[in-house]
């Protein structure tokens, strides 16, 4: 059990009262940012530290208390740790492996604003993410160059205005939940008055990492827009899913929240059959639908998480002799300058 401290007290904005900052917030101040003491703290051997501390000199740690507990201690090959922990092999350049794998600054319109496909945008609403996943086809990402101010989204928000073919608009980062509530019930509220948008999409690891994140507040926005409201959550593994998720799910149903699930299949983490239906079954009962499986986007860094396609296609093929059509995700793969996910 994770005991809290009283939250402390913040100021949001210039002018604004104090007041006393959330819980999720709290939690994300207070991820562990060493990999020396992720190591410490999951009780793995020395040998760990020197890949661990070379792969966050790249991309650093960062990783939730809430996701942590979660972790067996004194398995380095713990699926959830997997996913957070970095290695030597990080640092080792591999052919074909770049720094953007799909070609996303070729499709940056506007400060903020990514248009790939049809009818849809994506939004950078927060370059914050609360945990580091080290196959994060963004890890090299310039956030910096991306991440407009209030003011800046105005411009932003007029390419989105002048565009009757776009009907989703989609919340992405980072983690735009890792974003404060009142920033994004503004940029909805701004979103709401652009008629031809129908529904809002959000891309989002948090709920899982920190279930606090679903919070009164939180579900006071998103429960009052216009828009239809889907969440596609990030989850690839089973164990990822305790009850404090679950019951964060079923409070963004009550909202009226579509759940989806995307995972990424990865060596060491949920390259198996089990795995893969275990993890279908545990989102069903969290009242989430598999939507995609990805392959792993060929992102600097992350090489040994690969999967081969013919294995991935027989993972599915084993699934699919388990599983109902509902619980199957659909396994895809991202080519740059293609209208959709490419189904393999």
């Amino acid at each position: 059990m994770i005991t809290r401290s009283p939250a402390p007290l913040q100021r949001h904005d210039e002018g604004e009262p104090l007041t006393l900052q959330p819980a999720w917030q709290a939690q994300l101040a207070g991820a562990v940012r060493d990999p020396r003491e992720l190591c410490r703290r999951l009780g793995l051997d020395e040998r760990w530290l020197p890949g661990a501390e070379a792969g966050h000199e790249l991309f650093e740690v960062r990783v939730p208390e809430a996701f942590l507990s979660r972790m067996r201690p004194g398995d380095p090959h713990d699926p959830l740790l997997r996913q957070v922990l970095p290695l030597d092999e990080e640092v080792r350049p591999t052919p074909g492996y770049v720094a953007d794998p799909l070609e996303e600054a070729a499709h940056t319109p506007a400060k903020g604003l990514i248009h790939k496909y049809s009818g849809r945008v994506l939004l950078i609403a927060s370059p914050a993410c609360a945990v580091n996943c080290r196959y994060c086809f963004r890890r090299h990402f310039p956030y910096a160059e991306n991440s407009p101010s209030m003011a800046q989204w105005e411009a932003t928000l007029d390419t989105l205005r002048d565009d009757t073919t776009i009907h989703e608009a989609i919340l992405s980062g980072g983690d735009p939940l890792a974003a404060s509530d009142r920033r994004l019930a503004w940029l909805v509220a701004r979103l709401e008055e652009i008629p031809h948008l129908t529904r809002l999409r959000i891309h989002t690891r948090l709920p899982v990492v920190i279930p606090d994140r679903i919070d009164d507040t939180l579900l006071t926005w998103l429960g009052g827009t216009r828009l239809q409201k889907v969440m596609v959550l990030h989850i690839n593994h089973p164990h990822e899913i305790d009850d404090a998720v679950i019951a964060a799910c079923a409070r963004l149903r009550a909202a009226g929240v579509t759940l989806l699930n995307q995972s990424v299949l990865l060596r060491g983490v949920n390259d198996s059959v089990a795995a893969l239906a275990t993890l279908s079954e545990r989102l069903f009962e969290a009242g989430v639908l598999p939507y995609y499986l990805h392959v792993l986007d060929p992102v600097a860094g992350a090489a040994h998480f690969d999967v081969p396609d013919d294995e991935a296609r027989e993972l599915v093929a084993g699934l699919r002799e388990l599983l109902p059509g509902f619980l199957m995700p659909r396994l895809v793969r991202e080519i740059p300058g293609e209208g959709s996910k490419t189904p393999l």
